[in-house]
């Protein structure tokens, strides 16, 4: 059942549009990710849903109910900031009641609230300390709390873990999954970060200077991305890309010429072909983990600029006459910067987009 819907919304400040008509639905439950580059208009779209800013054009719809133009406080959300938000003077306790005093509810319901909350959080021994004897990640968790208390019907979460350090980061991420869990409530959660995306999601939303790109699973966007853009900002480390030409179309068989690919030429058997003619520009797309290091079916010729070992795995960046190569492969070859590199692929694992940048 759809919870939340998002008909052609737009932003406008002045005569600037940040966003330029969103569309989607969520269902009840669901933990939907907005992922996109800075200044792609993630926030601001949270910020709306929210309440916090005004739609210009658009129609927003909460559970059933058309709260476009309707008050932040009776839109029953709850939105979690970049910044903790904690009143200093106030310990736990009081952080996470604040909101159900003011909403007068009788001292016992609060007190059933936050220590529930508390429970869910494993914040109970905390519940006296002032904010400033916590560390950031016990600190996003009592902001966390503060919305939980209110039981909204929908949570949502702007750069949370943006401040925190790698490590709070990773142990955030697990609390915030399995607090989907337990609470089995609709989120919608705003990163810059991919991985937080891949690894929290539900179904993932990609924006673009205000446009939607693809909205997908983790493992649609991973594997089926729609452009080069999806493809790119999904992945870590990134999609590599080579700029080839159509040398020969035979049936099913595309031949591609760059002077990267071993011999100068790659000869694929793709569906691809036949959208494809002689002369057309395409952009070949390798992902660093599928590519393996002296094998057999030799498709990329490098020479090799530095290998970072990383314990299980070495990541290798290397160079041709043009673009610049990431691989990521098991153990630590015995490789050094200036030896010549051949790298083999998958067939199944190479993508193909147009010159317009859109999958083939």
């Amino acid at each position: 059942m759809t919870f939340l819907r998002l008909d052609n919304i737009k932003k406008n400040y002045g005569d600037a549009s940040v966003i330029k008509g969103v569309s989607f639905e969520a269902t009840k439950g669901e933990f939907v990710v907005f992922v996109g580059p800075s200044g792609c208009g993630k926030s601001t779209l949270l910020r709306m849903i929210a309440g916090l800013e005004d739609v210009s054009s658009g129609e927003l719809y909460i559970d059933g109910r058309d709260v476009t133009y309707e008050e932040p406080a009776k839109r029953e959300v709850s939105m979690v900031f970049q910044s903790y938000a904690l009143y200093p003077h106030m310990s736990v306790f009081e952080n996470m009641a604040f909101g159900l005093r003011m909403a007068k509810k009788p001292e016992a319901e609060i007190k059933a609230q936050v220590l529930e909350a508390a429970r869910i959080l494993q914040l109970e021994a905390l519940l006296e300390r002032k904010p400033r004897a916590l560390s950031g990640g016990q600190r996003q968790r009592v902001a966390i709390g503060r919305s939980i208390v209110r039981h909204p019907k929908l949570f949502l979460f702007d750069e949370p873990l943006s401040n925190l350090d790698a490590e709070l980061r990773s142990q955030m991420r697990v609390e915030i999954a399995k607090l989907h869990r337990a609470l089995g409530a609709t989120m919608v959660y705003v990163t810059h970060d991919q991985v937080e995306a891949m690894t929290l999601a539900d179904r993932i939303v990609v924006l673009r200077a205000g446009l939607v790109e693809q909205i997908g699973s983790p493992t649609e966007l991973y594997d089926t991305p729609a452009n080069i853009f999806v493809a790119g900002f999904i992945g870590s480390p990134k999609m590599n890309f080579i700029n080839a030409k159509v040398a020969a179309v035979t049936g099913s068989t595309l031949a591609l010429e760059h002077t990267t690919f071993a011999g100068g030429r790659l000869t694929l058997d793709t569906p691809a072909a036949a959208r494809a003619k002689v002369g057309d520009a395409v952009t070949v797309g390798l992902r660093p983990e599928h590519l393996t290091v002296n094998t057999g079916n030799p498709v990329l010729a490098l020479t090799l600029d530095f290998a970072e070992s990383l314990g299980g795995s070495t990541q290798l960046y290397a160079r041709s006459e043009g673009e610049p190569i990431i691989a990521l492969t098991p153990g630590r070859p015995n490789l050094k910067p200036g030896d010549a590199l051949t790298l083999g692929i998958d067939p199944s694992h190479i993508y193909l987009f147009d010159a317009a940048g859109l999958a083939l």
